[in-house]
């Protein structure tokens, strides 16, 4: 038996502590759908019931790859992805600090971005089901799928978000 060495124990807290902070947003998401999308509405998304939906599902589905360590760097592109529209449509202009403008500003999302990509170069940790399946997602493969959330983000704004005027 192999035993985990301190970066995989490290990586495997990181992992799920972030996941079960995308899982826990989700369902927030899920439980309020019409308030979600009354939202999502407000700070300018067309489609507002269809976004609330869908962020629901993925939030979902980025925190339960991220509690398994199962899809590692693809569940980290998409917290890419959420965390840049997120930054996008509601944080850039209020600040670095969330206590200047309480639930707007920045270091929230861009602490999330960054973990995203740490988790992207080092991998989940051997305590993962990317780890028991051979699924060897890091370094700059893992980085260069993590930032695959880029695009990803973009396309949802191109899509959906017409500023608020």
């Amino acid at each position: 038996m192999t035993f985990m060495s301190e970066l995989d124990v490290a990586m495997t807290i990181l992992r799920v502590w972030v996941g079960l902070v995308m899982a826990a947003h989700g369902v927030n998401h899920g439980r309020t759908q019409q308030g979600t999308a009354r939202w999502l509405e407000k700070v300018g998304f067309r489609s507002a019931a269809l976004n609330a939906r869908l962020s629901f599902l993925t939030e979902l589905a980025i925190g339960a790859g991220l509690i398994l360590g199962l899809l590692t760097a693809p569940a980290a592109a998409g917290l890419l992805a959420t965390m840049l529209v997120a930054f996008w449509t509601v944080h850039r202009h209020a600040g670095f600090f969330v206590f200047r403008r309480p639930d707007e500003g920045y270091e929230y999302v861009a602490t999330l971005s960054v973990a995203a990509l740490v988790l992207g170069l080092l991998g989940p940790g051997s305590f993962s089901l990317d780890a028991s399946l051979g699924i060897e997602l890091t370094g700059v493969t893992g980085v260069i799928v993590v930032l695959a959330g880029i695009p990803l983000a973009a396309g949802q704004l191109v899509a959906f978000w017409r500023p608020r005027s």
